[in-house]
């Protein structure tokens, strides 16, 4: 018997109680400051499009700050609150979650729910990322464009409440689940660091050189943004036009699409035919500043703004590999609550232009060092999955209880 079985079987032999997430935890919302609030250094904060792209689950020192005066406006969690974002693109993301470990109080964006409650922290956001879970926020979640869930709806929510010694054992057996797979992760992202250093060097042009800035604007046959389907006509998403949604763009090569929609589909939508060889920049949420660049025609949602390139001008992949290296700065012109971008903004982005032989090679060089940095981790990400996979199973089971009384 495992020491968790022992400690069901003598804490909670004849079930555990199911509670509603407003019965131990109090719910209020998030804050109001944006990305141009951030400084050098001040008061902690995490805005929630970092939850999404820069936290795991688990939060202990923010990679960002605001100035005293902002952060006294503020509403704050302190250690062991959950904080969520309750709006996102997509139903997978929404509601995703981390629990701020650090000392004293962390200062909260807007679109957030801060969860105050009086179980373990490290249980609570595993459990906030179950199939359990997300069972239930389908159901609150509204929304077509923008995905929301009210913060005051969450109370609602119903879990498993086990005893804390039984919370902890649970927490110390996914924590060792976690910690494997963040070793193989750790291993990816120093191969990652190799090649941006790399790609970095081949993309830094100096006075003497021959490269020439340009516009965006000026190297493009088109500049475009793509449209959405009526979501309320489930037919149009049944056809055979690959239909790429923002998600989707992350540093990547686009040769197939999650979603196809009809031909229907297209006509009743602003969404238009992409030619293959162009390069798709992610406008809007937490995936702002992202690229990918297409092998095949696609049609794309209203979030992503489309350049198709001129081939006497300019490599596309070249000016993939560019933006990619730019994508810090991309992302901090990002505007409002959201940190949104527009087409506009990408138009005016600065590219650096030198003659197409020389880009050709630097694409050479940069597809050769990225084949060999992925050939070094090219199990990793498939183990990666099995792991996540093996983790997900155990955890979901780890988090089923048989309800007392029931």
């Amino acid at each position: 018997m495992s020491k968790l079985d022992k400690l069901i079987a003598e804490l909670c032999p004849n079930g555990v109680e199911y509670k509603r997430l407003k019965d131990v935890a109090t719910i209020t919302r998030g804050g109001s400051f944006q990305k141009k609030d951030y400084e050098e250094s001040g008061f902690p904060c995490i805005h929630y499009g970092q939850i999404y792209t820069l936290y795991g689950l688990f939060v202990e020192e923010t990679a960002s700050f605001i100035g005293d005066m902002v952060a006294a406006k503020q509403k704050k969690a302190v250690t062991n609150d959950i904080i969520m974002a309750v709006t996102s693109e997509n139903i997978e993301d929404v509601c995703k979650c981390v629990a701020w470990l650090g000392d004293g109080e962390v200062a909260v964006s807007g679109h957030t729910a801060i969860i105050h409650h009086t179980l373990d922290p490290k249980y609570l956001v595993y459990y906030l990322h179950s199939s359990m879970f997300y069972s239930q926020k389908v159901k609150l979640a509204h929304g077509t464009k923008v995905i929301e869930v009210k913060p005051d709806s969450l109370g609602e929510i119903r879990l498993p409440v086990p005893p804390l010694e039984v919370q902890r054992e649970i927490v110390r057996m996914l924590d060792n689940f976690t910690f494997l797979t963040a070793e193989l992760t750790a291993e990816l992202t120093v191969r990652q660091k190799q090649f941006d250093y790399y790609r970095n060097i081949l993309l830094t042009f100096h006075s003497s050189s021959n490269a020439k800035m340009k516009t965006l604007k000026d190297i493009c046959i088109k500049i475009s943004s793509g449209g959405t389907p009526n979501t309320s006509i489930s037919s149009y998403y049944d056809g055979d036009i690959p239909w790429l949604r923002t998600q989707e763009v992350d540093f990547n090569e686009i040769n197939e699409t999650a979603m196809y929609i009809t031909e229907e589909g297209l006509n009743n939508s602003s969404a238009k035919w992409i030619p293959k060889h162009s390069v798709i920049v992610a406008m809007y949420g937490a995936t702002v500043g992202k690229v990918a660049f297409t092998s095949i025609p696609v049609t794309t949602n209203q979030a992503c703004c489309n350049l198709e390139i001129n081939s006497n001008v300019a490599n596309y992949k070249y000016v993939f590999y560019w933006l990619s290296k730019e994508y810090e700065y991309i992302k901090s012109l990002g505007q409002g609550s959201q940190t949104n971008i527009n087409a506009q903004i990408v138009k005016n982005l600065k590219i650096a232009i030198p003659e197409l032989s020389e880009q050709e090679r630097i694409v050479e060089c940069l597809d050769k060092f990225n084949g060999i940095c992925r050939s070094l981790t090219s199990g990793i990400p498939a183990e990666i999955a099995a792991r996540q996979k093996q983790y997900e199973y155990y955890r979901d089971k780890l988090l089923t209880f048989k309800e007392l009384n029931a």
